[in-house]
């Protein structure tokens, strides 16, 4: 099946990590043209590319060409032999543009215009042994959408943990029902020690304080689409990362991983009963970064291309150290007004505690374009299905697979979406 002209523009844009004017001018093209062939067939400006660029296009960069070809990602996932996502740790920079690519590819998948059911009759086993809602749902719907079939668990007092069992026992069990299992566990390190004994490959979804790889790679891959269509690169970019770092497993997920590239300022905002630990910042001042950190958000904001902010972790904390977690850290529309850049980014991996009390990101920001927290989780269904493909083996699988759907789709999910959100149907 011939991909989309959209969709094989921006697997090229993302692999070659050019501007839309840098690609345009390599081609000998006007930018504009090139944003007309990207317009969903939908719109009227859209304009069909010249078979000519393609084959040009498809010979000046082959996709597969890096460091990292597609087909060996598998390979560097390997954990004592096993296919597993545990910690951002196993990714570099290559297979995180492997992966990406895989992901952009089912980009018209996790938008509702193709299916693609290359895991048909397989099942996931969704194992959630503490609280969660977007994650676990997003995880399930990835993996419906590529044809499997989804078996939940929730809550730790009714498991048979709670009667006992051992972490290892459990894994054995489950791992005979199941191709691929989810985990999220309360206790940081369960997630390691529960794969260790196994061959069915595992996902950390989150354990305790500990990390929450799929969330830095969706952040990531949301970050590289704003900036594409900014014109910007995370290379030598400026990124705040707000409120609750010395808890988050979000947060410090990303902030690891982020430094598989260059030159990042990252901008540290919190209190110092609050602040990223030291050993993290560390690591991240000798890989060549620059970390400064700040106690407002007039100097932490300032210059920032992504603003990523984070809610109290109010679970893993005192209620001392909550207590002591001021206004002036509250993200709302009167300080993105004055500090904030005209084209940053913002982001928050969810969920936000909306009550102003909270001091988290507000919700008067809604109708802000610079907001993409609904882009960075509808992001979250493209990057997870590609986990799922890689781990499973059948991204190679991917494209041949795919066919239209026939179902009627909205054209947009959400009322107060930015105008280039990328619609649904079309």
């Amino acid at each position: 099946m011939r991909t989309s002209q959209q969709d094989f523009l921006r697997s090229h844009l993302q692999a070659t990590k050019l501007t839309r004017e840098q690609f345009a001018n390599q081609l000998g093209i006007k930018k504009r043209a090139l944003d007309t062939w990207l317009l969903p067939d939908s719109s009227k400006e859209a304009r069909r590319m010249p078979d000519a660029v393609r084959q040009l296009i498809t010979q000046r960069w082959p996709l597969g060409s890096g460091a990292l070809a597609d087909g060996t990602l598998l390979d560097s996932l390997k954990c004592e032999g096993v296919p597993h996502v545990l910690s951002v740790s196993q990714f570099n920079r290559d297979s995180l543009e492997a992966l990406f690519r895989i992901a952009q590819l089912l980009e018209p998948v996790a938008q509702r215009r193709k299916v693609c059911p290359v895991l048909d009759g397989a099942v996931l086993g969704n194992l959630f042994f503490e609280p969660s809602t977007r994650t676990r749902l997003s995880f399930g719907a990835a993996f419906a959408r590529l044809g499997g079939s989804i078996c939940d668990t929730t809550g730790f007092t009714f498991s048979s943990m709670a009667k006992g069992e051992s972490l290892a026992d459990t894994a054995r069990v489950v791992a005979g029902y199941f191709d691929i299992l989810v985990l999220r566990h309360p206790d940081t390190g369960s997630v390691a020690r529960f794969a260790q004994d196994i061959e069915v490959p595992v996902i950390n979804g989150g354990d305790g304080a500990g990390e929450h790889p799929t969330q830095a790679l969706l952040d990531i891959y949301t970050i590289e689409q704003e900036f594409r269509r900014l014109g910007k690169s995370i290379d030598g970019s400026c990124i705040a990362l707000v409120g609750d770092l010395r808890h988050g497993r979000a947060v410090q997920s990303l902030f690891r991983l982020l430094q598989v590239f260059k030159g990042v300022h990252f901008k540290l905002v919190a209190p110092s009963a609050l602040a990223m630990p030291a050993e993290l910042i560390e690591t991240a001042s000798a890989a060549g970064h620059k970390v400064t950190q700040h106690s407002t958000l007039d100097t932490g904001l300032k210059g920032a291309d992504v603003i990523y902010a984070t809610r109290i972790q109010r679970e893993r904390m005192t209620t001392e150290i909550m207590e002591s977690y001021p206004e002036r850290f509250r993200i709302d529309k009167a300080v993105i007004r004055r500090v904030a850049q005209k084209d940053a980014v913002i982001l928050h991996p969810l969920p936000r505690d909306s009550d102003p009390a909270a001091n988290d990101l507000a919700t008067d920001l809604d109708d802000d374009p610079r907001l993409a927290i609904f882009r960075q989780t509808d992001n979250g269904i493209a990057v997870r299905m590609a986990v799922f493909a890689v781990l499973l083996g059948v991204e190679s699988q991917l494209s041949s697979a795919m066919r239209d759907a026939r179902w009627r789709r909205p054209a947009r999910i959400g009322k107060q979406d930015a105008a280039f959100h990328r619609p649904v149907g079309g």
